[in-house]
């Protein structure tokens, strides 16, 4: 049918006949200029876990059923699917074949569609059947619940009928009911508009295993039936599944095995009861825990993997621990079943996706492992098959990251935004008791509303809001929170310290409460350690070169005091290589209005403090530091496939975009550290970016970069630089011999 230029009598006859109207265009189209028409086209969605209105996306043609492959795939390419399937718009859409792989042909790749195409025939792509993809790349579509008025729906799956989507575990045990998580209870599966159990006949752990995991959790342990049985007796149960036989790997129900009840299923499951599951919390849940910080600690000291740059509890970036360097994983072959075991060795449940391409930003160092294939079962990624990376291979812009299952706590519903022009921002009002009242802003930190975005489930902070009265727009107006400070990584405001039922604000009224404005994505700034060791050196500086440098305070103190304009100062300089690896550009907190021209360096600079340059003895005190307070930000350079975007020249745009690099010269005034009242001995310099986190970033813990310096009174050796988390706890105490700031996280 695909490959006719020119169509018959016959063919024309069948079309106008209306059998080949299944799944066509969901408007009917006018009457236009005759010209040879492009094959009818039939899609449909497929695919499970999944709901009646996303799915992988399949089309027909050539009398064949196949996929699309999703590069280059757009939100528009999306519209003109979700319109023939007759929805009325898209509001996502999925790669990496998060629905499943299909099977068959890829018939389309690198589609490009503007968005009011009547067909995705109509669109870009590489022509049909023409594509280097494999089925690990299958597009999916999420579109608007929303039907086209008038519309026949044709898309009819025919198995689909059979699947299974949500599933809970109801407590039964009076006093559990209130409490979240819920760790037992009885499987139910949502059935038309209530919910059914399962029959327990031939039910074992590995099921459970699979429910729990489901459910957020690590493992599941045993049950006491007896206590269920009076409780099937005395209840009238609608079972729905029976025979259910899962291998223990699988991350939904769904994927496993079992048999629909028909029929009259009240009476079903003679023999049995209704499956019932126990679940062992991973340590971030534990309930009643009043150590959990501590127990955080304890995991990740004994771990050799960790979740890096991810805005919630259970997503991010894998990174692996080998030979005392902490590196990332390629995301060739990179699967559910793989994701699956990073999550629950770290606490948590089975994946909810396993994400390639850096979706939670580019990690640093070393690429550990290549091609890792679990099976599911083992207990640690290590114990999984890989291939270990040789540099051709792969690159950070691979580097795997992973969405764990993570238990109900229900943290959402005790916090809300009020006012704002967008669901991302407003004044947050949080829940005490059974009063909604706001926050104080008093110490209100980037830190804080990142905790506040976390619960809310709207991503990262993007600023931290301290006066909010162009928001009040909320009947609420009385405060029942202050002092709140967080470390950054809790999982809720009631979670970080603050005051107790004795408020303290120095602001009171509702002008002054805690607001945010959240983001999906967010900046994350890292300094290029190597640089900083190739290009150290000492400078004696005439003072009379530095009359300008003094005015801008890059001296240090003591400087004041020199017999000016003779003498000189002792500076060591270094280049500094800022990179933006994260998922938004890095842009000044400050606006235009605000910007300080600065006669030295002829333009304009966007932040007062963006650096702070230190020599520290090996017990952590300061012995000189670098005044690099002001800061233009822009893009020196980028990778190859990035434009830049911002520059200081002439009063332009300041920021770093993603992907691209802000180079400081050693050669620049201001690009060093006043060591003239330093003795000679050895040393750590610290450079921390960013330091009172002024401006959002995806993570924190990576903006510090440290060397160990030794200095004979003439010439200065800098060596082992790191960035401040890139080495494991015992590398790092070795290196540094004192308790202090391990990194921009004060501890």
């Amino acid at each position: 049918m695909g490959h006719h230029s020119t169509w018959t009598w016959q063919e024309l006859l069948v079309l106008l006949g209306g059998l080949w109207l299944w799944g066509g265009s969901a408007q009917p189209t006018p009457p236009g200029p005759t010209r040879s028409p492009a094959p009818q086209l039939k899609f449909r969605l497929a695919g499970y876990p999944r709901k009646h209105n996303e799915g992988r996306i399949e089309v027909f043609y050539n009398d064949e059923w196949g996929t699309i492959c999703d590069d280059d795939f757009t939100l528009a390419n999306a519209h003109v699917l979700c319109r023939h399937l007759g929805f009325v718009a898209a509001t996502g859409w999925a790669h990496s074949a998060k629905y499943g792989k299909g099977i068959g042909r890829i018939w389309l790749d690198n589609v490009n569609c503007a968005g009011g195409e009547k067909s995705i025939g109509d669109c870009k792509h590489r022509g049909w059947g023409n594509s280097d993809c494999s089925h690990e790349e299958d597009a999916g579509v999420i579109c608007k619940d929303e039907r086209i008025p008038g519309f026949k729906d044709s898309n009819v799956i025919e198995t689909e009928q059979s699947h299974v989507e949500e599933v809970r575990l109801r407590p039964v045990v009076s006093g559990a009911r209130r409490r979240l998580p819920v760790t037992e209870g009885v499987v139910e599966v949502r059935y038309k508009d209530g919910w059914a159990q399962i029959c327990d006949e031939g039910w074992d752990t590995k099921n459970s295993r699979v429910i729990c995991g489901m459910m957020g959790f690590p493992a599941e342990k045993k049950v006491n039936r007896n206590f269920y049985k009076l409780f099937a007796e005395r209840q009238q149960l609608n079972y729905r599944l029976h025979s259910v036989s899962c291998t223990g790997t699988e991350v939904h129900l769904s994927m496993c095995t079992f048999q629909f009840y028909q029929g009259n299923t009240s009476t079903a499951c003679g023999a049995g009861m209704p499956a019932v599951v126990s679940c062992l919390p991973g340590p971030l849940f534990t309930s009643g825990s009043t150590h959990k910080k501590k127990q955080r600690q304890q995991q990740q000291g004994q771990l050799r993997i960790r979740l890096k740059g991810g805005a919630k509890a259970g997503e991010g970036r894998v990174e692996v621990l080998k030979s005392n360097e902490w590196g990332t994983v390629c995301d060739d072959r990179w699967n559910l079943l793989s994701a699956s075991v990073v999550c629950r060795e770290l606490g948590f449940g089975s994946a909810k996706e396993a994400l390639t391409g850096a979706r939670m930003g580019q990690g640093t160092g070393p690429i550990h492992l290549n091609e890792v294939q679990c099976l599911g079962t083992e207990k640690s990624l290590w114990s999984c098959p890989f291939k270990n990376i040789t540099q051709e291979d792969c690159k950070h812009t691979e580097d795997a990251a992973v969405r764990c299952n993570v238990p109900y706590m229900g943290y959402e519903n005790l916090i809300r935004l009020a006012g704002g022009r967008t669901a991302f921002e407003g004044r947050v009002e949080v829940k005490r008791g059974s009063k909604w009242g706001t926050v104080c802003s008093d110490g209100w930190t980037t830190k804080e509303a990142m905790v506040a975005c976390r619960q809310l489930g709207l991503g990262y902070s993007l600023h931290a809001v301290t006066e909010t009265w162009y928001w009040d727009a909320s009947n609420v107006t009385e405060m029942v929170l202050s002092g709140v400070k967080c470390a950054g990584h809790e999982m809720s405001l009631s979670h970080c310290q603050h005051h107790g039922s004795s408020l303290s604000c120095r602001n009171t009224g509702t002008r002054f409460a805690a607001g945010v404005i959240c983001s999906e994505t967010a900046s994350d700034l890292l300094l290029h350690a190597p640089l900083v060791q190739e290009t150290a050196y000492i400078e004696d500086r005439p003072l009379h070169m530095l009359y300008c440098a003094a005015e801008e305070n890059c001296l240090s103190s003591s400087a004041r005091l020199a017999n000016w304009p003779y003498g000189h100062r002792r500076l060591l300089r270094f280049s500094s290589q800022i990179h933006n690896n994260g998922r938004a550009d890095f842009r000044p907190k400050a606006g235009r209005h605000s910007w300080v021209w600065h006669e030295c360096h002829r333009h304009y600079h966007s932040m007062d403090i963006f650096t702070h340059y230190d020599i520290l003895t090996p017990n952590g005190t300061k012995v000189a530091e670098g005044h690099k307070a002001s800061f233009c930000l822009e893009d020196t350079e980028c990778e190859e496939d990035v434009a830049k975007r911002y520059e200081c020249a002439n009063f332009g745009e300041q920021g770093i975009t993603v992907g691209c690099w802000d180079l400081y010269r050693h050669d620049i005034d201001c690009q060093w550290i006043d060591i003239t009242d330093v003795k000679p001995g050895n040393y750590i310099l610290q450079v921390v970016i960013n330091p009172n986190f002024e401006v959002a970033e995806s993570d924190f813990t990576n903006n510090a970069m440290k060397c160990n310096c030794k200095y004979d009174g003439h010439r200065i050796w800098v060596h082992s630089c790191h960035i401040g988390d890139a080495l494991s706890e015992e590398a790092s105490k070795r290196f540094e011999q004192y308790p202090g700031q391990l990194n921009n996280q004060i501890s």
